[in-house]
């Protein structure tokens, strides 16, 4: 997915740097006092930022609350309480996460190419969250490794993680 990019340089803006979609560009937003290569430099980043925002959507939040919700009936006994599931482009150390208050669970965007069974993995681990609380006791692992292929969705995991780059905590 390529946009056409528009550059609007602003006196009065001094520090901040910001893009935008207007119109179905990308709109990118720069102090005037910029240099070229301060401006292709930042332009680069933040347009590919972007992109990596608007290709979330491929697989889209439906489609993953939607497995989300089979997943819980399947594997979980339906004893997972979902608040909300949605992909995420700033997880860059997780590859979900769950929030405890509201059962919102966020899933980074890292794991839309991945095998449907690591996806799975992951959304069970963090739906195991929403009913047993404790951290990683002895009972969520019964809980979430009741996922098929979970110990090889691990090993997957492990190895991409090296892959993309990151440091990544447990699922």
């Amino acid at each position: 997915m390529t946009h056409e990019v528009e550059v609007v340089r602003s006196a009065r803006r001094k520090k901040t740097v910001n893009a935008q979609l207007v119109d179905g560009k990308i709109r990118v937003l720069i102090p005037a006092r910029l240099s070229k290569k301060e401006e292709e430099r930042i332009v680069a980043e933040l347009v590919a930022k972007m992109e990596a925002k608007l290709s979330v959507s491929a697989k889209s939040d439906e489609q993953l609350a939607a497995r989300a919700e089979q997943l819980n009936k399947r594997v979980l006994d339906s004893r997972a309480t979902i608040g909300s599931i949605r992909w995420v482009t700033n997880q860059r150390r997780r590859w979900g996460s769950c929030s405890p208050l509201t059962n919102d669970i966020r899933i980074s965007h890292l794991l839309q190419q991945v095998p449907d069974y690591v996806l799975d993995a992951v959304i069970v681990h963090e739906l195991t969250h929403t009913f047993i609380h404790s951290g990683h006791s002895a009972e969520f692992w019964q809980w979430a490794d009741r996922v098929p292929q979970a110990e090889r969705a691990k090993g997957y995991l492990e190895a991409y993680s090296r892959f993309v780059g990151g440091s990544f905590d447990e699922a």
